[in-house]
């Protein structure tokens, strides 16, 4: 029971910090920057994802999916895993081939030929 406890805390205390950045970045447009594209001037598989996040939260899917496909994509299973993270084993083979999948969409949105998957602004 107080395994439970804490775990839901932290929940919690996780959800309650993404959902501030979330609602200071929608009103107020502040973000912080990806180092990794600040110093590389490469788009890391995360990047777009806050702007993603408050696109889906302002029930623009496409501009979410623009921003960041991945995350757009991973978001929903996400929360599953945290709901049923108790009464679920996933496998190990999932995580690599989750693994596998975060680095090729990294790897792919820096390539010209897909650069469709790069974070993107539509009007």
């Amino acid at each position: 029971m107080e395994t439970f406890n804490k775990d839901r805390v932290k929940i919690i205390v996780i959800c309650s910090i993404g959902i501030l950045y979330i609602i200071l970045f929608v009103k107020f447009n502040i973000g912080i920057p990806c180092i990794f594209h600040e110093i590389t001037g490469l788009y890391c598989p995360g990047c777009g994802s806050t702007r993603a996040v408050g696109a889906l939260i302002r029930l623009k899917f496409y501009q979410a999916f623009r921003y960041n496909a991945l995350v757009t994509v991973l978001l929903p299973f996400s929360f599953f895993y945290l709901i049923l993270k108790k009464k679920i084993k996933i496998p190990n083979l999932v995580w690599y081939i989750l693994l596998a999948i975060t680095i090729a969409f990294g790897i792919l949105r820096n390539i010209e030929f897909f650069s469709f998957l790069a974070p993107t602004n539509i009007i």
